[in-house]
């Protein structure tokens, strides 16, 4: 199996626990998690042996078992990566700060106490209304898949708003989720606390086109401007048609309906009436290369 195919499969073990998560009948979603947690426990064990019996004889793990994407993968899982802490939320954040600075946001790692990350925002999405909710998920979800031992996040700072009167709470704590699945998404598809949904491949979607796919329910515009990926609720704020024909051309999107054009780089705002912006959904991209969006998200 190349990496590819390992990419593959953790997005279909990703997307079958989510089903799981949001079977109707409590039972079986209990008795299914369970048998999930237990196999967890049975692989975690048998790898912690290994690492227990290499430290006996004095030995470490290969650099080459470490960079591998698999190897690690398993290794943060069950907590039995040689790497400490502080690292591995650096690098967490090395991961995500891309993805912050195409939004006008940053991070900056202050320090790791007692299981306790404290960060300072930076930033902000240019006048992005779901900015602070956007930083937050992003921040959330890289810590939580590089260091899934962490007990707290506090970032400090205000999130500036393009000289907005307002500034924001200079404390904002992140919820870092457990383990083994995150957080569920309601049963009816809506992820109203924020929780990420998988959105897959979006293998249709190529640089400078858009793409609708229902997620949770929920209808999402997705587009991609060179390789960066975007993700819109699909219906236009001046007519409320659907914007599954609007036109893209470099960052404008066209509504064909009513001919409102917005800019898809600067938080979907209106380029003829000011007053109005398409809404955006939080995305990330995981190291399989798939899609997550938080479409409960609130903006």
């Amino acid at each position: 199996m190349d990496n590819d195919e390992a990419r593959d499969r953790v997005g279909r073990v990703e997307a079958l626990l989510e089903e799981v998560e949001s079977l109707p009948d409590p039972a079986a979603r209990e008795k299914a998690t369970d048998m999930a947690g237990a196999l967890l426990d049975l692989y975690g064990e048998g790898l912690a042996r290994i690492v227990e019996r290499l430290a006996e004889a004095g030995r470490e793990l290969p650099p080459e078992l470490l960079e591998d994407e698999v190897v690690s993968h398993l290794l943060f899982l069950h907590d039995l990566h040689p790497v400490d802490l502080e690292t591995r939320v650096h690098g967490a954040l090395g991961e995500v700060r891309p993805y912050l600075e195409s939004h006008g946001g940053n991070v900056e790692l202050l320090g790791v106490e007692d299981g306790v990350v404290r960060l300072r925002m930076q930033g902000s999405c240019s006048g992005c209304p779901s900015s602070a909710m956007t930083l937050k998920l992003a921040i959330e979800d890289a810590i939580h898949k590089a260091a899934p031992d962490v007990e707290a996040v506090e970032a400090e700072g205000a999130l500036e708003s393009d000289g907005a009167a307002d500034p924001a709470p200079a404390l904002l704590k992140l919820e870092v989720a457990g383990s083994l699945g995150g957080q569920a998404a309601a049963p009816n598809g809506d992820s109203g606390d924020g929780a990420w949904a998988m959105a897959g491949g979006l293998a249709e979607l190529g640089a400078g086109n858009t793409a609708l796919k229902t997620v949770s329910g929920e209808s999402v515009l997705f587009l991609k401007l060179e390789q960066t990926p975007y993700a819109y609720r699909s219906s236009c704020p001046g007519c409320g048609a659907s914007l599954e024909t609007a036109t893209l051309r470099a960052a404008e999107l066209t509504c064909s309906g009513c001919g409102h054009r917005y800019d898809v780089q600067r938080a979907g705002r209106c380029l003829d009436a000011p007053d109005r912006y398409l809404q955006p959904i939080p995305l990330l991209t995981t190291d399989a290369g798939l899609v997550k969006v938080a479409v409960g998200a609130a903006a």
